[in-house]
């Protein structure tokens, strides 16, 4: 990330990702042949997912479901601490098998396997299973809108009338201001720009990225400060 950040400068003068222009393949391309370094960046991620959390717990009530799938959910860090929270509750891990390889031990440490299956699957390719509410944390700004629609509409084709999408993601708002979270927001987008190719998204652009995949954005609900995250809930069309 360091080195993609070095050549932030060719992502500016050319809207292409730095890290790509650095390494010659995308970031997922090359941790799948950089395992060591793909572990780190797997610790990483739950790390900041087990400290999101307890704020997006508070902020959204996931006791109105039955059935939950966390797509591109990994070792299962938010899905496990949801279902914890909420007895009954029964969900899905789904992730490429580099992201789910940790996921039973996980779930079973946290006291949910008993309530949780895990499933490895692409999800550009492979159908996902079938639930009340489709969670993803932190998935749609790795990609630019035509791959995040593809993402989308993957759910879409496996989601019954009555079901949710649910993206947990930063909201950019339309104007920055001097406060703690803004900044913080645009550093994330910006690192979308040199490192994954794509970008952090403000409410009107998440809610016309849902139309185009068949969906109708319903809520914004923000995690409490100093949380950066909001649960953006969508239905289908």
């Amino acid at each position: 990330m360091w080195r993609a950040w070095g050549s932030l400068l060719h992502s500016v003068r050319t809207g292409e990702t730095a890290f790509d222009h650095v390494f010659g393949m995308g970031t997922f391309a090359y941790f799948a042949r950089h395992p060591e370094a793909a572990a780190i960046f797997n610790e990483a991620m739950t790390e900041g997912t087990r400290w999101a959390a307890p704020a997006l717990i508070a902020a959204y009530d996931f006791s109105r479901f039955q059935t939950i799938v966390d797509v591109a959910g990994g070792n299962g860090t938010l899905l496990a601490a949801i279902l914890a929270a909420t007895p009954g509750l029964r969900g899905t891990v789904f992730d490429l098998a580099m992201g789910v390889a940790d996921a039973r031990r996980h779930l079973e440490a946290a006291g949910v396997a008993d309530r949780c299956q895990v499933v490895e699957g692409d999800f550009f390719v492979q159908p996902l299973p079938a639930a009340d509410a489709y969670l993803l944390k932190s998935v749609i700004h790795d990609w630019d809108d035509e791959r995040s629609v593809a993402i989308l509409e993957n759910c879409r084709r496996a989601m019954p009338a009555h079901g949710k999408l649910l993206l947990v993601e930063p909201v950019l708002p339309a104007r920055v201001e001097r406060s703690e979270a803004h900044p913080r927001m645009v550093m994330s987008d910006l690192n979308m720009l040199a490192v994954a190719g794509g970008r952090e998204r403000t409410e009107d652009e998440f809610g016309a990225l849902l139309t185009s995949a068949g969906f109708r954005l319903t809520a914004v609900v923000p995690a409490a400060a100093p949380s950066i995250y909001s649960v953006i809930e969508g239905v289908p069309k």
